[in-house]
Formats: structure tokens, sequence, C-alpha cells
């Protein structure tokens, strides 16, 4: 079980620091888990997980060939029968065409790992997470239980997880993971498991777990990102099993993190960090910690073409969606679908770069931080906030991210202890004694910094739990390059 924000918080009022709170999560000798939620459920996080809160998520396969509509092609097309499919078939393929030949076609010949990897490092990104299977069942690896149906057999003739994750180790220091999907559309051991109502594995037994223990042993991924759990349960897919031999027995038990989607019913209850569903962003403090999965293309996750520039999400927008998922104790893993080519189009490539460039000056209130009392101004909108326990015990730094600059005024009121004051419950939550008279933020204990323009004084003043803030001059803000969000680092002692 993950610990929580509050938990954290109430930590650093005994005054640990951080790295001694993270020792406070470390077991003496190390647990041995029971393939049981009950059990599996109290491991701890990963530090390195909660303290990352930035990914890349990749998906890649034979649904980046046609590039229309979404990754899940086959089955709208054959399954659903969604006229938009079998219109676009009919006016580009012959009549007879198969999915299973647009695998010749996924050719990925201008891939370059190292140019992906070094890419997703200036993003300022922590780990990046590729699909190894989507739901299509082509993996991206020689699997042994997909012969004639992977990227080595087929289209590219290469190891694409093997080239990524090699490039990925050598040119950054992110975490590299992998996403799997549990369930495959046409698979027949699938089908026939699901004419038997369930009640024989064999799809799990000679597919997922060979599958999924392949993966861990050859590729050594330290994110397990399930998918396609919905049309079993947990028992089915035998899911405690497997995690309770991640966390016990394979050779990434000690970093290893996965997400909740085990089988119907799991989202949202079990699991390293939940995901609950598709770009989950609740916008209030989560205990548990959680994961927005979101898409650059605002509705396909796999790269298409028939898109406008209104499809894709702006860097502000970006931007926005990490500053409110990190402030309530959540993650982001931004989604980008490369070309059947192996490209990364440069749209995406933009988006990340720009995201690089904000998280290189703002990164200090992200990376690490911790949710503050108030995830957002309670008064003035669109400011969010994080905190992070000063090196110097009874002092604290709250971050305010203004996504909205006061271009009328160039001046803000925000209020990082809340609408009113209430003493007794700012000392328990912030450990700071913050008095009973006079203003609670004031010139002897309250320093004010403008991330990026460190140099540069900030006029403010107080009235209590007000704090009146004067940006610098816009024209200077605009020479450093500071744009998207505006991150002031209030430091009280």
């Amino acid at each position: 079980m993950a610990i929580s924000a509050w938990t954290l918080l109430l930590l650093a009022i005994a005054g640990l620091s951080e790295t001694e709170v993270a020792l406070a999560q470390v077991p003496g000798p190390r647990t041995r888990y029971e393939p049981n939620w009950a059990s599996l459920d109290q491991r701890p996080l990963p530090r390195w997980y909660d303290e990352a809160k930035v990914g890349i998520f990749l998906h890649y396969g034979v649904y980046s060939v046609p590039s229309f509509g979404s990754e899940w092609f086959w089955t709208n097309w054959k399954n659903l029968r969604n006229p938009e499919y079998i219109q676009f078939m009919q006016r580009n393929y012959k009549p007879d065409f198969s999915y299973q030949e647009f695998a010749g076609q996924f050719t990925a010949e201008l891939f370059n790992a190292t140019q992906w990897a070094l890419l997703f490092r200036d993003s300022g990104a922590r780990y990046v997470v590729l699909t190894s299977k989507h739901h299509d069942g082509f993996t991206l690896w020689p699997s042994k239980s997909s012969f004639g149906w992977n990227s080595v057999d087929v289209g590219p003739k290469r190891d694409i997880i093997k080239e990524l994750a090699a490039a990925v180790r050598k040119e950054s220091n992110l975490k590299f993971g992998l996403y799997y999907s549990l369930f495959e559309w046409f698979n027949p051991l699938w089908t026939d498991d699901k004419l038997h109502l369930l009640m024989q594995q064999h799809f799990v037994d000679r597919k997922v777990r060979p599958e999924q223990m392949e993966l861990v042993q050859q590729y050594l991924p330290e994110i397990i990102w399930s998918d396609g759990d919905w049309e079993a349960p947990a028992k089915y897919w035998r899911s405690e099993e497997f995690i309770a031999w991640l966390y016990n027995d394979s050779p990434v038990r000690e970093t290893v993190v996965t997400n909740d989607r085990w089988g119907f019913g799991t989202a949202c209850l079990h699991g390293d960090f939940y995901n609950c569903a598709d770009r989950f962003n609740p916008g209030v403090l989560q205990a548990h910690k959680w994961e927005n999965a979101f898409t650059l293309d605002k509705t396909s996750w796999g790269q298409r073409f028939d898109v406008t520039l209104k499809d894709f999400m702006t860097s502000k927008e970006v931007i926005k969606e990490i500053v409110t998922t990190v402030s309530c104790n959540g993650n982001v893993l931004i989604n980008v679908g490369p070309t059947k080519f192996g490209t990364i189009l440069p749209i995406f490539e933009e988006r990340l770069r720009d995201m690089g460039r904000w998280l290189k000056i703002n990164g200090e209130g992200i990376y690490g931080s911790a949710p503050w009392i108030y995830q957002n101004d309670t008064i003035t909108p669109n400011v969010w906030y994080t905190r992070r326990q000063e090196a110097s015990k009874g002092s604290v730094a709250v971050y305010a991210f203004v996504l909205d600059y006061p271009y009328d005024t160039n001046e803000l009121d925000i209020y990082p202890l809340g609408r009113d004051i209430n003493i007794f419950q700012n000392v328990m939550l912030t450990g700071i004694d913050i008095g009973t008279g006079g203003d609670v933020l004031n010139k002897q204990s309250t320093q004010v910094v403008m991330l990026g323009m460190e140099d540069t004084k900030i006029q403010w003043t107080t009235d209590r739990n007000k704090l009146h803030i004067v940006f610098p001059p816009k024209n200077h803000i605009d020479k450093r390059g500071l744009d998207f969000a505006w991150t002031f680092k209030i430091t009280i002692t």
C-alpha cells in the first residue's frame, strides 16, 4: 500500500527530512507477499516512481500502418463493422485485404532508438512505457508464443523493445517500462476460453503467462502497465500470482511498479498506482498514488493521419495537465503515437520539447514534490500548489503554479494557507508555528522567488493569509522563456 500524501505531511511534522521519511517506509528484512490482494496491497510504493512525476507512453504497432481512427482499427473494422472503417478499406485496399497484411507494411525503416531516447530525455520525463503487445496480439519482440506475429518475424525484422530499452538506459536516467494487453481480440485460445465461460485458462497458460515472464526476465522493465483486463476477473488472469512473483522473486522485485488493470473490478482498488480510467484527472487529492495517462492526440493513442490541428493538445494544455495532476498526488503518462516508419511527428516532438523547457525551469516544484495542504487556491482560480520540505528543520517551500497570466494588472492575490485562518490545522499540517496575530505571512518568516527569475527581487505584500504578488515586467519574463505556467516558490519558516 503506497504511503498517502497526508501521511507524508504528518511525518514531516515530526521533523523528518525527505530521506528520513523514505527510510521510514522501508521494512527491515525483505517482506514476502502472498498471492492475494490483502497481502499485495501492503507493499510500499518504490520511492522512484513517486518522485518521477512525468512519463512518456508509446503506442506503436501494426495499427500504425493504416493510421486511421485509432489503435482499435482491427476490431472497429471487423467486429464493430464501423462504416467509416469499412469505407476507408474499400477506398484504399483490395477487397480481400486482411489486417495481417498490414504487418508487412509495418517497416519501421526510420526507427532510431537513440533519437527517441534523447527526445524523451530532453522532454523532462523520468520514465517511458512502450506497448509490448496491444489488443491485436502483435508483439514488438520475438515472443516465443507469437510465432509469425511479431516484429522480428514480420515487418521491421527488429526487436523494438530490446533496441529502445538499451538506448533509454544508455542515453538517459529514465526508467524503462512495458505495457502489456492481457486479452487479444481474435486469438482463438482467448475466444475459446470465453466460449467455455472462462472455466478453462488455456489462453493464460499458453500465451499470457509465458509472455509476461519472458518480458520481465529478458528486458527488466521497472513498470508493468497492464491493460485489456476488463472481460475477465483477476482470478482468470491469475494476476495475484503473477504480481506476487514480481514482488518476491523477479529480477526487478525491488523497483518494479504495477498499475491497477488486472481483471474487472480491480481498477482504483489494487496496484502500486491507480489509473482508474483513461485520462483520469479527478482534480482533488487522492490518498493512493495514481497516474493520469493521456494522449497528445486528444482521441487516439495510436498515430493517425485523419487529424487536424484542433485534435492535438497545446503545450499550455499539457503543462496544465501536469500541474493539476501532480498537485493532487498523481503522475502523468503522456502518450505519443509513432508512425509506421519509426518516426515521431514534429507536432509531438514540439510538445515534448516545450514540456522539457518548462520543466527545466519549473521542475523544482514538480519532481520529488508532495501535495500541499490545499491543492488549488480557494479564491483565485487556476493557481495550484505543491510543496517540498526544506533541508533546514522547520522550513517548508510551497510552489504556487499560476496557469493564467494576469495580463491586465501584472499582479495577483493568492492564498496558500487557505481562505480562513485555522491556526491549529495549519500547525498540524505544515509543522510551522504561524502565530495567532498580525500577518501570517510576513517579511521575517516568508521569502518569495519566481522560478526562472531568481536574480530578480519579487515585490510582494501580505494581509494575514493573503499574499499579493507583483510580477516582474512581462518583457523580462518573456526574455527568460517563461511560458505556459509561472511558478512562485514561497519559503515559510
